[in-house]
């Protein structure tokens, strides 16, 4: 494939979404319900959009309003799932139990119901079981939707291919004409990076998830982690073989690793594109769906 320069992501309103979610995540707060939709009991009556994303990392409680805007969340690192499968399910519920239960402090009022999301190819079995953990934290599960197809949600693509680089997994949706066209799903992400970087470093698995994320290591950590990313590329070439995939829209939280993306680019030809902060795109487009 003839290479292209890389562009950036220049979505003026996908940008502002990104930095106000990322501001909420982050713990600055401040949103205050509407006095005229509390009713006399103290209960909120207006509506509310919810998303629970179970990553392999990472588990992300997502809050939007009726206008789709973020207004609460919590995310902690926690591998609780492995590759789209529930493997800690005592544990799931729990954490979910315990963010809920913050956001619920920040917002004043119970959370009921929400959306989640899957891989790509995962059984039905284990969707349900994803299911039965918001069931647990006595969350109604009113929405499933496989993980790219979330993120488009956000982004709003018509084609191409989004690649959601998550902890355990590489999921891929192929896009025509706003469609999804196809979908796979594959082994290796973030806890990849981790893995290498712990045995290149003689670090635990924490200490390198941590410096992973330190973006003043990044730089001199990048040709360690390189060969992952090159996986990555090769599981992309091989799912967009036989598709014209003119560009590819990275998510998910190892995408933010400095030079990802031009790694990607680099490897498949085509022209990547990256928002601003990958890790909540996904997360808002299952709250999105609820």
């Amino acid at each position: 494939m003839k290479s292209v320069a890389k562009k950036n992501w220049t979505t003026p309103n996908l940008t502002t979404l990104l930095t106000q979610t990322d501001r909420i995540m982050s713990g600055g707060n401040g949103w205050h319900a509407d006095p005229s939709l509390i009713l006399p009991s103290g209960v909120y009556r207006g509506r509310v959009h919810v998303g629970v994303d179970l990553g392999t990392a990472y588990t992300v409680l997502m809050v939007l309003d009726e206008n789709y805007q973020p207004i609460a969340g919590e995310y902690q690192f926690a591998q609780v799932t492995r590759d789209g499968l529930v493997v800690d399910f005592i544990g799931a519920v729990d954490l979910l139990r315990e963010m809920k239960s913050k956001v619920e402090k920040k917002l004043g009022f119970t959370l009921t119901s929400a959306a989640t999301a899957y891989p790509p190819g995962v059984p039905e079995a284990e969707r349900r079981a994803t299911a039965n953990v918001l069931h647990g934290a006595s969350l109604d599960c009113t929405g499933f939707i496989d993980e790219p197809t979330a993120a488009n949600n956000v982004l709003k693509i018509r084609d191409g291919a989004i690649v959601d680089v998550g902890g355990g997994t590489t999921g891929i949706a192929i896009f025509r004409d706003g469609e999804v066209m196809y979908t796979a799903d594959e082994a290796t992400g973030g806890t990849s990076f981790s893995l290498v970087i712990a045995g290149s470093t003689g670090k635990t698995f924490e200490e390198a998830e941590a410096m992973k994320k330190n973006p003043n290591e990044q730089t001199r950590l990048f040709p360690v982690v390189r060969p992952v990313m090159e996986k990555v590329a090769s599981i992309i070439n091989r799912h967009v073989k036989g598709h014209q995939v003119d560009k590819l829209y990275l998510v998910g939280g190892t995408c933010a690793f400095v030079g990802m993306d031009e790694v990607i680019q680099e490897m498949t030809g085509i022209e990547t594109v990256l928002p601003s902060n990958p890790l909540f795109v996904t997360p808002l487009g299952i709250a999105m769906n609820g």
